[in-house]
């Protein structure tokens, strides 16, 4: 017997019967086929493949370079900045709480793995805030831009640092690969600058290359006068090296016209 989507919008198993389910939306067509997993919190997921005709968005004329931190999540070239939500720093109370249960109970008792399931809904809840969030922030930058920038950042690397928490609660590698399978998705142009290109070091105005700067110089000043904020900066290096590129790449003129 095969699964079926009933005229109640219950799912029905073979062997289990009729589901109940929360749909997050609906199916864009018949689905051929169903996987039902259950994760570390107890909950249950039903997955559909499905065949889907995604359509371009309408051609926009703006372009953004994306400059990822961790006291501000993304500077946009443009100007714009999203602040980091830091989910994970504002839920450490109640994780706290839940871990010191679970390391009360006695091992191999009903308790502690009742407690250990609470542990996992609580990371669960702080988890999906996270990729809910990053999914309407990726969606936007795609929506609102032809083509979007961000630096290859080695996210791997940084996690093995003194940083790791902050990093891991930024969720940057996330949120590059949604801006990456939603700018193919929906004919949007989406490329990583190289990690070694010194974006907060080069002038954005005369080129020139003022050297490394520790973490807490915010702001300085180039040769040339100009006074320059470091995120910013760093946002519109990115999209000019990631704009050059692309053009290269579909044999374009790099430079911009006088």
């Amino acid at each position: 017997a095969r699964f079926a989507v009933t005229a109640g919008r219950k799912l029905r198993l073979p062997k289990i019967g009729d589901v109940s389910v929360r749909w997050s939306r609906e199916l864009p067509s018949d689905p051929s086929s169903v996987t039902v997993v259950k994760d570390a919190a107890g909950r249950y997921f039903a997955s559909f493949v499905v065949e889907v005709d995604e359509q371009p968005l309408p051609v926009s004329d703006s372009e953004v370079g994306i400059d990822l931190g961790l006291t501000t999540f993304a500077v946009l070239s443009n100007g714009k900045t999203i602040d980091n939500p830091r989910f994970l720093r504002r839920a450490e109370r109640k994780l706290g709480k839940a871990q010191r249960m679970l390391s009360r109970k006695e091992k191999g008792g009903k308790n502690r793995a009742k407690a250990r399931v609470e542990v996992a809904r609580a990371h669960a809840r702080v988890a999906d805030t996270r990729r809910d969030w990053a999914h309407k922030q990726s969606t936007m930058i795609i929506r609102d831009n032809q083509a979007v920038f961000v630096e290859d950042l080695c996210v791997k690397g940084l996690a093995r640092t003194r940083l790791a928490k902050s990093v891991h609660d930024a969720g940057w590698g996330m949120f590059t690969r949604m801006l990456e399978e939603k700018a193919a998705r929906y004919g949007r142009v989406f490329s990583k600058v190289d990690r070694f290109f010194p974006s907060s070091q080069l002038c954005s105005v005369c080129g020139v290359v003022s050297g490394k700067k520790p973490l807490h110089v915010r702001e300085w000043m180039c040769v040339c006068g100009t006074v320059h904020d470091r995120d910013l900066n760093a946002a519109m290096n990115i999209h000019a090296a990631g704009r050059a590129e692309w053009l290269n790449a579909c044999g374009g003129t790099v430079s911009p016209a006088a």
